[in-house]
């Protein structure tokens, strides 16, 4: 099945059968950073933007994202945004080990985006499944805290220049 989809800022057209996880997919098209975790879409290794909203692709099959935009972190690290989250993530001291780090960032990206400051309370709950394999709950959300004082404002879509 041909899938036209736009793909980090461009369009392509994915070969596959259309129950095939939208992860395995994707990482035959060299996006590197989609992890697979839990299988289960709650870990976050595998998470991209599906139009800009964060989803585990372990779950999704690829024959639902036909024309739909797709931001893996291969892409997102170049954005303005991740450069904030990152630098909240460091005043917290995480350091991402490379294997969870998609869940954990378009988490905080999504949690960015929110028209209202959201309680700590919120933030947890939010990121409570992630794996926890190179921070802990707590830290992560001081990161999140962080990364919005930062931004000074809810941040905007992704662009996909």
């Amino acid at each position: 099945m041909k899938i036209p989809v736009t793909l980090n800022g461009s369009k392509i057209i994915l070969e596959a059968n259309a129950d095939e996880s939208l992860m395995k997919i994707l990482h035959k098209n060299g996006c590197t950073a989609v992890k697979s975790g839990c299988a289960e879409g709650f870990c976050g290794a595998c998470t991209v933007l599906l139009e800009d909203k964060p989803v585990p692709a372990c779950k999704i099959p690829v024959g639902i994202v036909k024309n739909n935009d797709i931001v893996t972190l291969d892409y997102f690290v170049k954005t303005e945004e991740y450069s904030i989250i990152m630098n909240g993530f460091s005043k917290a001291g995480i350091k991402l080990c490379g294997y969870c780090n998609a869940g954990k960032i378009f988490a905080a990206y999504q949690i960015l985006k929110l028209t209202k400051m959201p309680t700590r309370q919120e933030i947890t709950d939010y990121v409570r499944t992630l794996s926890p394999c190179c921070t802990d709950l707590e830290t992560l959300v001081n990161g999140i805290i962080y990364s919005i004082q930062l931004s000074n404002k809810p941040l905007q879509r992704v662009s996909n220049d």
